[in-house]
């Protein structure tokens, strides 16, 4: 890797490490192996590495998702799409509890964009593309066949309550659902009815 690949690098690692606000310059330096003028010619500034740094974790943490999950009984659920809705989400809640730093950056960065334009502007940039991976994932067809609609429309559902169970993670561990209970809970509210998926 040169140097830019080699700060991207330092950088996310900073970002999981000590979070997108405390991390300095110099941390990124000691964490890339690289030097600090590199910044600036690479990157133009560290508040600029750091943006880049939350996208480039985002869409890595994004395309981890397996587009077709486990059912738990080796049979991956696509004929059931509640069955198929609980074993997407039983995957995504797994990985939030075994990556809390990468859960926590998460959140900070949310925090931080009513008043970082620059980082909103950044964040904003990439939604699109990260609702379409979301339903893609949940609908188990490729990137290409969801159209902007659905990716503006469904992908702000998947991600809306992806983000809610990120914070949740952080305030109560514990007390997280699983994926069946989320099939179970989108039954009732689109049915009105208790019984969710057998």
């Amino acid at each position: 890797m040169g140097h830019r690949e080699d700060l991207l690098e330092g950088a996310k690692r900073c970002l999981l490490e000590k979070g997108y606000a405390r991390t300095t310059a110099r941390d990124i330096v000691a964490a890339s192996g690289a030097n600090l003028a590199s910044i600036g010619y690479h990157y133009g500034s560290k508040d600029a590495l750091m943006r880049q740094a939350v996208i480039a974790s985002t869409e890595e943490w994004g395309a981890g998702i397996v587009r077709t999950p486990d059912a738990g009984d080796g049979q991956v659920p696509d004929a059931d799409p509640l069955g198929r809705f609980a074993a997407v989400w039983e995957q995504v809640l797994q990985r939030i509890a075994t990556e809390p730093q990468f859960i926590a950056a998460q959140v900070e960065v949310l925090g931080l964009l009513p008043r970082d334009a620059a980082l909103r502007e950044a964040v904003g940039e990439v939604l699109p593309e990260g609702g379409e991976e979301l339903v893609a994932a949940f609908e188990g067809v490729p990137d290409a066949e969801v159209d902007a609609e659905t990716a503006r429309v469904v992908g702000s559902f998947y991600r809306a309550l992806l983000t809610g169970l990120m914070v949740q993670s952080l305030l109560a561990p514990d007390r997280m659902p699983t994926g069946r209970d989320l099939a179970t809970a989108l039954h009732r509210v689109t049915t009105g009815g208790v019984p969710g998926p057998e």
